[in-house]
């Protein structure tokens, strides 16, 4: 049988103003009066950037049409500080993919990275600071919330986590922009960044299922998990809150050269968790997430900027490329047929390079270099 042949084509320049249009209707930014340069083309260099995994200087250097990056950097630092690019980039994630979700509950997913720092701590804004990890202590720490339905993820919101800032302070965040959504939530997976007694009330006081992986903390957790094999426990964390984990034992056979029984404990309060083997087969599901830090860092524009909101601002359009990459995947490229859509071969990276060629072709690409002397025969044929 013949597949579903498309009656339109998405072309180049569709996906270039798809982009900008959804980023000029949630991020508009003031010009003033008298200003050449207008809102498209700032979001066509930042487009094209984040597309490229390069910066905004590049992209002002290589096309002719482009104002300078001077410019573009002036203009998203004076309009956008951390505070605005929160508070509307919940709302630009959200706009397609709410509509793309299905009827029936879905998993959501919490998550925090922590991207290193290296420079001066006293010049850079809103670091985070944690446990030493690659050689540093300070990081731009960003906590994520995603909805995962049949292996894909959605970003639904976003925060710039900073010092004095706490992982409950962002789940509780999130956990009410979760009551505020018209979406059913099947359980909330959190990595370890979550577990604290604070964190584990939040998701009880809003009657979450949750599952999330144990900090060995404390002699008692410590002993369980050095000895015997599978088994459900109770648990009370700083004496606040007593929630069950299920320990897990497997096995190595060699995995990571390593032998012997491997013990992990996961805290999980959930109808369809019955059993270890359950805590630890539904959060495997979460590690799919680490993918979607993995296609950010392609389509993430890079700057050597300090200011807080321009890098939050590279940060939102690297997952709204992202998400815009699947809506429009799964709405307009997936041909519809009886037992689910055929998905169409259309991988992130192309996506990226097609919103990237459209930038270029927008704003002048340049195609010729000055020569400091005539050609010769072996530039013609």
């Amino acid at each position: 049988m013949k597949p579903t042949q498309a009656d339109s084509e998405i072309e180049e320049e569709h996906l270039l103003n798809f982009v900008v249009n959804s980023l000029n209707e949630e991020l508009a930014i003031d010009l003033g009066e008298n200003v050449e340069v207008t809102t498209e083309t700032l979001y066509e260099v930042l487009a094209g950037a984040s597309a490229g995994g390069t910066s905004i200087n590049h992209v002002c250097e290589t096309t002719d049409d482009s104002p300078h990056a001077n410019t573009v950097r002036g203009y998203l630092t004076d309009q956008f500080d951390l505070d605005t690019v929160e508070a509307v980039g919940d709302m630009l994630l959200q706009r397609d993919v709410l509509e793309t979700l299905p009827d029936r509950p879905v998993e959501v997913v919490a998550d925090l990275h922590l991207d290193p720092y290296y420079g001066d701590e006293d010049e850079t804004e809103a670091l985070y600071f944690s446990q030493a990890k690659r050689g540093t202590t300070a990081f731009h720490a960003y906590a994520t919330l995603y909805a995962r339905v049949r292996n894909k993820r959605y970003t639904l919101a976003v925060r710039q986590v900073v010092d004095g800032e706490t992982t409950s302070d962002v789940l509780g965040e999130f956990l009410d922009l979760l009551d505020g959504l018209d979406l059913a939530v099947k359980a909330v997976y959190l990595d370890r960044g979550f577990y604290n007694s604070t964190c584990l009330s939040l998701l009880y006081a809003h009657n979450y299922a949750y599952v999330m992986p144990i900090v060995k903390w404390g002699k008692t957790i410590q002993d369980e998990l050095s000895r015997g094999w599978s088994r459900e426990i109770e648990h009370d964390l700083a004496g606040k809150v007593t929630f069950p984990v299920f320990i897990d034992c497997v096995y190595q056979q060699g995995r990571y050269d390593e032998q012997g029984v491997a013990r992990h404990g996961y805290a999980a309060d959930a109808p369809f968790i019955d059993t270890p083997r359950d805590a630890r087969e539904h959060y495997s599901k979460r590690f799919g997430i680490e993918s979607s830090y993995r296609l950010a860092k392609q389509s993430l524009a890079f700057t050597s900027s300090q200011d807080a909101g321009l890098r939050l601002v590279m940060f939102v359009v690297s997952l709204l490329l992202q998400n815009s990459w699947r809506y429009l995947h799964w709405r307009y490229v997936a041909a519809p047929r009886r037992g689910g859509r055929r998905l169409w071969r259309w991988p992130f990276r192309e996506f990226c390079e097609m919103v990237l060629r459209a930038a270029w072709t927008a704003l002048g690409v340049r195609r010729a270099v000055p020569a400091n002397q005539p050609l010769d025969d072996r530039f013609f044929r």
